[in-house]
């Protein structure tokens, strides 16, 4: 992994604690969207964007962040909060909370994506988006990491609560698997009503 820290040293300014931030559980049709904060003191071997590791590695990566890191934090934004605000303002949402529920202030916050929460900046964060962040920054490397175990093992209590849907198996995606549940069982309280899959089927039951 390429870590571009140094890179924007001179754009963090003299930022003692920099904290990355990113989400996971954009594109699921179920579920909350979670996001994790991170500080870093030292390094954590084997840091990249979470997609990019195995189930088994991102959750020894999890407890090592968590063991080790300056300062952590994960927080969400609800199913409701995101069929009311929609899934980029929720996901800016998650990551705020999770940037304020930091043990510790950040001098600087790193976002991965695009857009850097307008939130963090009428508290006084200072910070930047960063497109690919989650593979070039190892704050939100580890935030990206963090944000998606805690999802994942939130789709097994859904599991739980829901086995007909499958989502222990997609964790909420649109799959076919999980297009046929939806067909076969209607619209459960932890699917997104906003997202057009769910949309449809409550409009064919009304």
């Amino acid at each position: 992994m390429m870590v571009v820290d140094d890179l924007f040293a001179v754009s963090a300014g003299e930022a003692q604690l920099i904290c990355g931030t990113d989400e996971a559980g954009r594109g699921p049709l179920a579920g909350a969207v979670y996001a994790a904060a991170v500080i870093l003191d030292t390094p954590i071997i084997g840091l990249n964007d979470s997609k990019k590791l195995s189930a088994k590695t991102r959750e020894r990566l999890s407890e090592e962040i968590k063991s080790q890191a300056r300062a952590w934090c994960i927080a969400s934004a609800s199913v409701a909060e995101i069929d009311e605000l929609n899934i980029l303002q929720a996901s800016l949402l998650a990551m705020t909370r999770a940037v304020e529920g930091l043990s510790v202030k950040a001098d600087w916050v790193w976002v991965d994506g695009k857009h850097f929460p307008k939130q963090l900046l009428q508290k006084g964060y200072a910070g930047q988006a960063l497109v690919g962040g989650d593979a070039l920054q190892s704050s939100i490397s580890a935030a990206s990491i963090l944000a998606k175990v805690a999802r994942d093992l939130d789709c097994l209590r859904l599991d739980a609560l829901y086995p007909q849907y499958g989502f222990a198996q997609h964790k909420g995606y649109p799959t076919a698997v999980h297009l046929a549940a939806l067909k076969a069982h209607g619209v459960c309280p932890e699917h997104r009503r906003s997202y057009a899959p769910v949309r449809a089927i409550l409009e064919r039951t009304c």
